[in-house]
């Protein structure tokens, strides 16, 4: 009998199965030669994978994450909810008032690499934040092509796209992108953006998204932002034109001064700018997770009974922090999760229950919100020999609605990271029902861990 099957034989929940599996199998792991040997032919650069494994050693998990394709669907429409409820009149006039003149521009971009933050609650997933440059995909495009099964048995179903898939639609994208500003075509150059872009965490995906985009004949560079110089009609650097711009930055307005070429270009529109400032000011404010959460405001302008139902359901409910309201924020912390309004990275975010009076005065003389906290799901791992409890972040990178990839990020701290050894980005691989052939492949399953675990 599997061990994922209760003693009756009635073969259990997707829910149950997913939940069993993330606690206690091992049969497919990450084989890391053939990630290093598929990085290396990606980007062309002898030496390349070792040299990410030496600076990056926490960036890749062993271990997948399992997940029920009912609740990648739910998360799906929660997409849907989001992007409807951006749509309307009303919610947009609430995000663009608080935002900066470089926001209140439409150009027609959508926005490359929506990033979806979810959390995987008892009674189903919790949207905890959105991004607009979120970062990983190609990571993970190359991660997810490198599990390796133990046993035929073990073989998934539901795989996600393999890199040349991946590579496609990443094109498709940025041809929709800029098509959807230009009107036809697809741009001749692609600048990558950051700040000091050598120095980022995630330089290496830079790389991989250049060698991606020119395998499908759409050239790109890695730019700084202050290398780049507009002369009223053209965004260019050293010499050549820049007709769309990857946005990695942080600087989600373009307010610094090392950016004023670029903002410039943007504003006269003489540049694509995929994300941008309109696109983070409707999405990827904190703010708005307030306004998604009220339903009252959503029924009164227009969002429709079912996708109304979804948000309740799947966003936990946020409010913004004033002085108004911060005694009574302040008696109930212990339950709730507060946030910049315009942070990234889970920089400046603090669990309730952890805070001092002095951080609490930060956060009632900036700008945050507080929202219920939905705890994270748990992954078991192995590190040394020694079992290991992780929680687990799950990301949804979509494009106008539609999943372009989905993946997990593993961690223990209060906060998001890429530092826990064992932890790091992990594919997610599909649960389709309960007649799974992993379940009869993962040997045995140990019992969910209790409360007070080592999940810290």
């Amino acid at each position: 009998m599997s061990p994922i099957e209760p003693p009756n034989g009635v073969p259990v929940a997707t829910e149950a199965i997913a939940e069993q599996l993330n606690l206690g199998c091992f049969c497919i792991s990450l084989d890391r030669m053939e990630l290093e040997e598929a990085l290396d032919r990606a980007v062309r650069i002898e030496g390349y994978a070792q040299r990410l494994s030496a600076s990056h050693p926490t960036l890749f998990s062993n271990v997948p994450v399992f997940v029920p394709s009912a609740t990648l669907g739910k998360m799906m429409l929660i997409v849907d909810a989001v992007e409807g409820a951006a749509q309307l009149p009303a919610y947009r006039a609430a995000t663009l008032s608080h935002a900066p003149p470089s926001a209140q521009l439409d150009f027609g971009p959508i926005g490359a690499f929506m990033g979806y933050d979810f959390h995987l609650a008892p009674d189903g997933p919790k949207l905890i934040e959105v991004n607009t440059n979120a970062g990983g995909a190609f990571l993970n495009a190359f991660l997810a092509g490198a599990q390796h099964a133990c046993c035929p048995e073990a073989e998934f179903q539901a795989r996600p796209p393999t890199e040349s898939e991946f590579a496609e639609r990443v094109a498709r994208m940025f041809t929709a992108e800029w098509q959807l500003q230009r009107g036809a075509g697809k741009p001749a150059l692609v600048a990558i953006v950051d700040d000091l872009p050598e120095q980022q965490h995630l330089y290496p995906e830079f790389q991989l998204a250049k060698e991606m985009l020119e395998a499908q004949g759409i050239p790109a560079v890695i730019v700084d932002p202050a290398e780049m110089t507009f002369d009223g009609q053209k965004l260019a650097v050293n010499g050549r034109t820049i007709d769309l711009v990857y946005n990695r930055l942080v600087d989600f307005s373009l307010e610094e001064p090392r950016h004023a070429a670029l903002q410039a270009a943007y504003l006269q529109g003489a540049v694509v700018l995929t994300p941008s400032p309109y696109v983070h000011a409707l999405f990827a404010d904190k703010r708005n997770l307030a306004l998604l959460s009220d339903d009252a405001r959503l029924e009164e302008w227009g969002l429709s009974t079912a996708r109304r139902a979804v948000l309740r359901s799947g966003l936990p409910r946020t409010v913004v922090v004033t002085a108004v309201n911060s005694e009574d924020l302040w008696r109930e912390r212990r339950n709730l999760f507060f946030k910049p309004a315009l942070g990234h990275g889970s920089k400046a975010a603090y669990r309730g229950d952890k805070l001092t009076r002095r951080v609490w005065d930060e956060i009632v003389s900036g700008v945050y919100v507080a929202q219920a906290f939905a705890a994270p799901s748990a992954r078991n791992a192995s590190v040394a020999g020694e079992s290991i409890v992780l929680k687990t972040d799950i990301r949804l990178y979509t494009y106008a609605g539609e999943l372009l990839l989905a993946a997990a990020r593993l961690y223990q701290g209060q906060t998001t990271n890429m530092r826990t050894a064992g932890g790091g980005f992990s594919p997610v691989l599909e649960v389709t029902g309960p007649e799974s052939c992993l379940d009869q492949a993962c040997g045995q399953v140990p019992q969910p861990t209790p409360s007070g675990s080592s999940i810290q």
